[in-house]
């Protein structure tokens, strides 16, 4: 993302990600891929699609929040405070599922907003005011999105005897970056196109095609785990966040980002307000 255009960007990831998964629709919709293969890709009308679209309409909505506000801060500020996700989806499931918190994840909770708090001062220190940086908005609510869509995706993944849709995993995650692919398209030629000789130029990166393989790879695990009989999306979504501590090391190691000691510290109270959260949910 640095010093390059966020739409175009985003436009080959979704369309990268859509190719890579064309062929097991095609496979699957010829019989050539078996129902039995971890691969195939059911089938359905708009009543399937619709809840598809949405999805796919959530997850953009989060990575263009995500990928403006990651453009402009330090990664060691962005990966912590998207590590605070678990801790939406369980408040989320509470409210929507009526789960309830016991105390280990109360504790949980405290300490991932407590990490929130210690991270806008670390974050003061590099000119980055938390009340009022427009790219920590969209970072939050990059967060925010994200988190419904983790609360979305149990819906989606569930049977429809726990009150799901039971949809087939490889047709949500196949479907929905075609979808995707499609709106980015729309808001590229709307948005990016008739400004772009004024704005950030966009240039090639192999590391885009990287994403959107990284990325798919990621989907595909989360999805398959999630669609795994009595999977709890707070315990998926935890481990899911687990991935802050590889780009904590990256914006240390690679980028030589400012004030590590003290986003260190921030980092640590997440990852502790995680294992709250688990042991809270092993009971």
């Amino acid at each position: 993302m640095k010093d390059n255009a966020v739409l175009p960007v985003l436009f080959l990831n979704t369309l990268f990600s859509s190719l890579i998964f064309l062929p097991f629709i095609i496979l699957s919709h010829t019989g050539t891929l078996p129902d039995s293969s971890v691969f195939h890709v059911g089938s359905g009308g708009w009543e399937v699609h619709k809840y598809v679209v949405l999805k796919a309409l959530i997850v953009l909505t989060s990575w263009v929040l995500g990928y403006f506000g990651m453009k402009h801060l330090p990664l060691t500020i962005v990966g912590p405070i998207n590590a605070t996700r678990p801790v939406m989806v369980l408040i989320g499931a509470m409210v929507i599922f009526g789960e309830r918190l016991n105390l280990w994840q109360w504790i949980g909770v405290l300490l991932a907003v407590a990490s929130f708090f210690m991270l806008s001062r670390s974050g003061k220190k590099e000119g980055i005011d938390f009340k009022h940086d427009v790219w920590i908005y969209m970072v939050v609510g990059s967060a925010a999105v994200g988190a419904l869509s983790g609360l979305y995706d149990k819906y989606l993944m569930a049977p429809v005897s726990d009150g799901g849709v039971g949809l087939d995993r490889m047709l949500v995650q196949s479907w929905y970056n075609i979808y995707q692919c499609l709106m980015m398209l729309v808001m590229l030629l709307l948005l990016w196109w008739p400004k772009h000789k004024s704005t950030t130029p966009f240039h090639w990166a192999w590391s885009i095609l990287g994403v959107s393989i990284f990325l798919s790879t990621a989907d595909f695990l989360y999805f398959y785990s999630l669609s795994l009989p009595s999977a709890m999306i707070s315990i998926v979504s935890m481990v899911r966040r687990g991935s802050v501590v590889v780009s904590f090391l990256f914006g240390a190691l690679i980028f030589r980002e400012k004030n590590l000691r003290a986003k260190a510290l921030d980092l640590a109270l997440v990852l502790l307000g995680m294992l709250f959260l688990y042991i809270g949910s092993q009971g």
